[in-house]
């Protein structure tokens, strides 16, 4: 092989190699740099195993066995070629269809390393030519649709894509398409057809077109993002550079002072461990120099984008001004991005851009209406000047009349509120992923603070109005509230005195009733009889309700009133169940009370405590269905008294049970079970219940039952 294409071959292999693993090291996380990095790989080997196939000082053995190598990974270079486009042009559907050939295409390259396609190999015209196997079509056939999709995959690209994404598949799809049908036609079906194998030996020369793309795509067009990359490997190599150099000469010196001495072999050994030590001392603090050195040569523009982030955070937090918000927040990024200006443009509540605050040379709009025109056009997204679209010539040429490099807008859930604008580098540098990404975050944080400085500015405007208009509503409110007080009095009246008029014919029917049952009056029929128990079951609830209201005027009005006597407990438990026996009887229900023998005496109202035990009785029997149990306990421990109603009705739904002792409170499924119940029965126990050192015993599940009841401290309440 000439001189010329070894130095082609190492020159490719050498530069996408470097360009490989600098993508590598540089975010060994991005997809894109992995893919490529493997591409590079096959590339490499299929080049060295092309040259090693075309060394007539090889056997035949060995240049089969490299051609081997030279058809697997050329097939391999292709495959990850076409995801690698698929990645750059953004191509959803061709990384999907991948998915789905990764197995034949595997098994084809690794047919490819077998006699299957390359049977051997034999000398011919001073080259070795290769002797195809019976599985060959299927390799060129494989290969070819694999180059098509690929840069048809980039040239779809070329449309899909914007900005300086468009730009780079541009460039890339047009370097592939120079070179891959060169490389396929000089390496494969030129020497196919005319039995020429000299051709493979200038094969790899149009991989030239591909570095020299990729290369400018990474210096123009940011791919891979490796500007700072190359910026420490350069720094590193002056560093070893240097060391190296400052090695061999201090070395050098010494040898020749110390060349007569007789124990040379020595005294070299020990020179060369004192320079080791000295230079793994010494490099740290060289490589440090040299990064500042290069830094400030090739890189002034670098910054911590978090440290940037940080310290606008620290504004937007530390105040509600927007303008001390807007100067501190240009400050921070101006001294990051270091543009010729930055200035923000507000919208004001007429929806027309203004302008607010400026860091920087001055800065003015001239055709305010275009400009606002042609931002909302542009939508939500960062407008960069160099990123966009030729044909979009319209709103370029406008930035380029307002001498704006970047728009970002400030935008958030509920509107727009305005704009971020920045001039070019003071540098004269391009804005680079990380300066806008560094934007996008920042403006996102801005938009809320300076949303929030804006309403806080109205709401200090509005508090002097709101403050008169509360005064004024709250004299109002005092007024209608000595009203509706003097109406709540008056209801108490009404109530206390409606009860009190009302319990006097109540009592008069009962009595009458009473005698009615018990034969005083004559005797009656079994019909007359079972009516008039449920006349005077009713009339005895009746005396009961008007007993609730009476007491709840009196909670209100201060002139509630326990009367404390001695009380047989069981007696009057079984007083009160015997009235309310005939009413279970009528819905089919069994009441359970075992009295107890022995009980002590205490002291309550009975009363009261009639009206309680009246109430948890009355609501078991009417919200228990009919066929059901109502069990009674009453029992005494050492400490306490208790008392149980247990059923098995409707229970109270869980989300409710915590306002069951409300006021005028009644659970939903009671209400539907029960409409003309007024929600006072529970919230009297329990008020007479802890009025007398007692407390509520509740327990229930919906759809299975409740259980209420009270329990007193004997200590408290024995007599």
């Amino acid at each position: 092989m000439p001189d010329i294409y070894l130095v082609i071959d190492i020159l490719v292999v050498a530069a996408l190699a470097g360009l490989g693993i600098t993508a590598l090291l540089q975010n060994s996380k991005a997809m894109l740099n992995r893919v490529f990095a493997i591409f590079v790989g096959f590339i490499g080997i299929w080049i060295i195993a092309n040259y090693v196939s075309n060394d007539l000082s090889n056997s035949h053995k060995v240049a089969t066995i490299a051609n081997y190598f030279v058809f697997s990974c050329s097939f391999a270079a292709v495959v990850f070629l076409y995801y690698f486009s698929a990645l750059i042009a953004n191509n959803q559907k061709a990384k999907k269809l991948l998915r789905y050939l990764w197995l034949p295409l595997l098994v084809i390259a690794g047919l490819a390393a077998s006699p299957l396609i390359v049977q051997g190999v034999k000398l011919q015209d001073k080259v070795y030519a290769v002797v195809f196997g019976p599985l060959t079509p299927l390799y060129v056939v494989s290969l070819l649709f694999m180059i098509f999709a690929t840069l048809y995959v980039m040239f779809k690209g070329t449309r899909t894509n914007r900005g300086s994404s468009k730009s780079r598949v541009v460039i890339l799809a047009w370097s592939f398409f120079l070179a891959l049908p060169a490389v396929v036609a000089m390496q494969l079906v030129l020497p196919t057809l005319t039995g020429w194998f000299g051709l493979t030996n200038i094969g790899v020369t149009p991989m030239l077109i591909v570095v020299l793309g990729l290369f400018y795509s990474v210096g123009k067009h940011r791919l891979f993002d490796l500007r700072l990359v190359i910026v420490r490997t350069l720094s590193y190599l002056i560093s070893i550079s240097a060391l190296v150099l400052a090695y061999g000469l201090i070395t050098r010196y010494l040898q020749s002072l110390l060349v007569n001495l007789s124990s040379w072999t020595f005294t070299k050994d020990f020179i060369n461990a004192c320079l080791i030590a000295l230079i793994a001392a010494s490099y740290a603090p060289i490589k440090d120099r040299f990064n500042r050195m290069t830094n400030r040569l090739f890189y002034r523009d670098s910054y911590d984008s978090q440290v940037v982030l940080g310290q606008v955070s620290d504004i937007i937090v530390g105040n509600v001004d927007p303008h001390k918000v807007q100067k501190g927040a240009l400050l921070a990024l101006t001294n990051a991005l270091k543009p010729v200006y930055v200035r923000f443009l507000l919208i004001n509540s007429n929806g027309v851009l203004r302008l607010g605050d400026i860091i920087g040379q001055q800065w003015n709009m001239h055709n305010p209406h275009v400009l606002q025109e042609a931002l909302k056009n542009a939508g939500k997204r960062i407008i960069y000047y160099d990123e966009i679209e030729d044909q979009d010539s319209k709103v370029k040429t406008i930035l380029r009349d307002e001498d704006i490099v970047i728009c970002a807008p400030l935008v958030t859930k509920e509107e727009a509120i305005g704009y971020l604008v920045l001039g070019s580098k003071k540098s004269g540098n391009m804005y680079n992923s990380q300066d806008l990404k560094l934007l996008d975050i920042a403006t996102n944080e801005l938009a809320v603070a300076l949303q929030n400085a804006q309403r806080f500015e109205e709401i200090q405007a509005f508090n002097i109005t709101l403050q008169e208009k509360v005064t004024e509503a709250t004299r109002e409110l005092k007024s209608t509230n000595k009203k509706l007080i003097a109406l709540d009095e008056a209801k108490d009246e009404f109530i206390s005195m409606a009860s009190h008029q009302l319990r006097t014919p109540l009592t008069s029917i009962k009595g009458y009733l009473s005698m009615l049952v018990e034969g005083d009056l004559g005797k009656v029929s079994t019909k007359q009889e079972d009516a008039l128990k449920e006349a005077f079951g009713s009339s005895q609830r009746m005396v009961y309700l008007i007993a609730d209201f009476l007491n709840v005027s009196r909670i209100k009005t201060g002139k509630f009133v326990i009367e404390l006597k001695e009380v047989d407990l069981p007696q009057l438990v079984a007083e009160e169940i015997t009235q309310l026996r005939e009413m279970a009887s009528s819905k089919d229900l069994k009441l359970i009370y075992d009295q107890p023998e022995a009980f002590p005496k205490v002291m309550l109202d009975d009363n009261k405590m009639r009206q309680v035990m009246m109430n948890i009785v009355d609501n078991a029997i009417y919200y228990t269905p009919s066929g059901g149990a109502i069990t009674i306990q009453l029992y005494a421990t050492a400490d306490e008294v208790i008392f149980k109603v247990v059923d098995t009705g409707i229970g109270v739904p869980k989300s409710e049970q915590h306002k069951l002792f409300t006021k005028f409170y009644r659970a939903g499924n009671a209400r539907q079970a029960r409409p003309d119940g007024t929600g006072l029965g529970l919230f009297m126990a329990q008020k007479i219940v802890v009025e007398q050192g007692g407390v509520i015993i509740f327990e229930s599940t919906e759809g299975k039952g409740s259980t209420f009841g009270f329990r007193f401290p004997l200590s408290k309440v024995r007599a």
